[in-house]
């Protein structure tokens, strides 16, 4: 059998990458080792820059339904205001993973992608024009694709039978989670609520049932062995004095504070996107989101070069943009860690620390961090925009009322040029660059990490929503970053 690219893993990430590729008319096959997606809720949350990714690609109204906004974030469970973030969302939207991947796998699945249960990855061999991957269970057999993408999660198979390192540090404590109902539920929700060797949550995500959380700071359990209900409930009432009464759980989990990233995200044609690539403590729900983001990163770089409009040099750009991403998020994580453990010191810096977040530039700088919405990778253009997501301005075209965000939907390089500016030529990449003329009612735009800055007369935008270019007046550096990052005028193989 033979495909473009096999993905390796059925999550979030794995089934992104899937509709991108799919979008972009590339062949795919997602394998899974699981015997059936399980419906278990998992993740419990997306912040504004998923948001926004997915409302580029019209996925977003599909899940607001299920979700339910907050309108704030937290670092450390002490509380970040997001209300005032230039941005469509500036909330955390609380919605569990099982509804994001059902959503998800019908939009893949709808765009041709293949998706292939109990078939976990056994192995791979690699050569100068493609990788075979040997797959298991009834159906299994080797598949011939172009890359291999590892989505597989902390525990990848891809990552480890590529040889790639893990390194980081060991887990210092024990979270666990159950899905529950509860006879006597708490007058309201109970977030991060602090007692003896730890601190505990009681979340409402839907109509009946409730989100338990507990954790116990130095006590690290083996990973390997699920905790039991009765588990939960003796460590959760140990913590909080109570157990509120409950029973009937639907789901129960155990976490860590272990944070880890690979040392590399490619070996040849292999990638690792999400999970496979980095591990957290997940303060802060940052996990899902920077999976869906490695995706979008990743996914119109290998339809661009599997189309042979780029070299393959295009993809080194992966690693470079986003194993930073993965590792402030560690940072900041390994930081929660060390506010969250029990203690008067700990209760000290903590009230310290939350006296700072009264200061509206700490708060925007940490909220805006969460969040994923100051990232900016370098795009070697000196413009303030470059390399920086494209806020989500309302525009007026030829075709009428619009926005930004949703110039994006087919995942195409957009050169957009606005309020009568010249339109700058991008003869040579009119397969493959949309040019649009637009007007925009704003003088002014929020860029967060930088400020305010004049609308551009053009942007050149990158199939994820990132500025590739911009200007305020002359095309200079266009046709630099046009080959940069979409390929050589007319490149022929």
């Amino acid at each position: 059998m033979e495909t473009q690219v096999v993905i390796a893993g059925a999550g979030p990430t794995g089934l992104m990458l899937a509709g991108e590729l799919r979008l972009a008319g590339i062949d795919v096959i997602v394998v899974d080792a699981l015997p059936a997606r399980t419906g278990e809720s998992r993740a419990g949350g997306i912040h504004a820059r998923t948001m926004e990714v997915f409302d580029q690609r019209g996925l977003l109204e599909r899940m607001l339904p299920h979700g339910r906004p907050i309108q704030a974030g937290h670092l450390a469970g002490l509380r970040l205001d997001f209300s005032d973030f230039p941005t469509r969302y500036p909330h955390t939207l609380a919605i569990v993973q099982a509804d994001i991947e059902r959503e998800l796998d019908q939009h893949a699945t709808s765009l041709g992608a293949s998706v292939r249960w109990a078939s976990p990855v056994l192995g791979f061999r690699q050569d100068a024009t493609g990788v075979d991957v040997e797959i298991g269970g009834p159906d299994g057999g080797w598949i011939r694709a172009a890359y291999l993408v590892g989505c597989d999660g902390g525990r990848s198979a891809v990552r480890k039978l590529a040889g790639i390192g893990f390194d980081g540090t060991d887990a210092t404590m024990t979270g666990m989670l159950a899905d529950v109902e509860l006879t006597d539920p708490p007058a309201g929700p109970l977030f991060s609520q602090r007692g003896g060797p730890g601190d505990f949550s009681v979340l409402g995500f839907q109509e009946g049932w409730y989100r338990l959380i507990v954790q116990r700071h130095d006590r690290v359990l083996d990973r390997a062995v699920e905790p039991g209900f009765e588990a939960f409930r003796e460590s959760f009432r140990e913590v909080a004095g109570t157990d509120f009464g409950m029973h009937s759980p639907r789901w129960l989990s155990q976490y860590g504070d272990a944070a880890r990233q690979a040392d590399r995200y490619r070996e040849g044609r292999v990638f690792l996107a999400g999970d496979a690539a980095h591990i957290h403590y997940p303060a802060g729900g940052q996990g899902l989101n920077m999976g869906v983001q490695d995706a979008v990163n990743l996914g119109w770089k290998l339809a661009t070069v599997l189309r042979g409009e780029a070299y393959d040099d295009l993809l080194d750009s992966y690693a470079s943009e986003r194993h930073p991403v993965a590792a402030r998020v560690l940072h900041n994580t390994r930081a929660q860690t060390a506010l969250s453990r029990p203690g008067p010191h700990s209760d000290a810096l903590r009230e310290l620390v939350a006296g700072l977040f009264g200061i509206d530039d700490v708060r925007r700088r940490l909220g805006l961090m969460i969040a994923a919405l100051d990232i900016c990778y370098d795009t070697k253009s000196d413009h303030p925009l470059a390399g920086r997501r494209v806020p989500d301005a309302d525009l007026v075209t030829a075709d009428g009322a619009g926005r930004v965000h949703r110039l994006l939907a087919a995942g195409r390089p957009i050169l957009l040029a606005l309020n009568g500016g010249d339109v700058p030529s991008v003869e040579g990449w009119t397969d493959r660059v949309d040019c649009v003329t637009a007007t925009c009612a704003d003088d002014r735009w929020t860029v967060p990490g930088v400020g305010e800055i004049s609308v551009p007369a053009a942007v050149l935008i990158r199939p994820d929503g990132h500025a590739a270019w911009a200007t305020n007046g002359p095309d200079d550096g266009l046709t630099d970053a046009l080959s940069t990052w979409f390929g050589p005028a007319h490149l022929t193989t």
